[in-house]
């Protein structure tokens, strides 16, 4: 059976969702950044601090291609859609879906910018990775998610809508 990728902006609700949506699938979940933690042994903030940006994209390009599912719900970093390789590679066996929210509703939900473990340059704010990842994640998606005002059970059964 396929697996469904979720994608999208930090706090956009991916881990969230994923899980509810793979219990009612009866899919299984992964999470790429717990993953990583798990293989690394230290939280991502900590990847990205110690070893820089560029080489946690080069960990979480790894998990991306390593990723060998069948029948599961995947929640991805919002900076998987950084790697091609990856995104190619996850699309092969997977239904990709965008979990859309504005701007100003992820800025809302993100209060621990510091310790969040948001793949993200010194120096760049979330608009500035908003604008990039933006058109990545509208590249790479089978189905866009408008999660705009939406409870975690409205998102879902968009979700199950869109795939019927």
């Amino acid at each position: 059976m396929k697996n469904i990728i979720l994608i999208g902006m930090p706090g956009a609700g991916k881990s969230t969702v994923g899980v509810v949506l793979a219990k009612i699938l009866g899919k299984d979940f992964e999470d790429i950044d717990l993953i990583i933690q798990r293989k690394e042994k230290r939280r991502l903030q900590n990847i990205i601090d110690s070893d820089g940006l560029q080489k946690f994209l080069e960990i979480e390009e790894n998990a991306l291609l390593d990723a060998d599912f069948n029948n599961t719900v995947i929640a991805t970093g919002g900076s998987a859609v950084m790697s091609e390789k990856g995104m190619l590679n996850l699309k092969k066996s997977s239904t990709v879906v965008y979990l859309k929210l504005s701007l100003e509703a992820i800025t809302k939900r993100i209060h621990n910018l510091s310790s969040r473990g948001i793949a993200m340059e010194k120096g760049q704010t979330i608009s500035d990775i908003f604008e990039i990842r933006r058109k990545l994640y509208e590249k790479y998606a089978d189905i866009v998610i408008d999660c705009e005002n939406c409870s975690i059970e409205q998102v879902i059964e968009k979700i199950r809508t869109a795939l019927v």
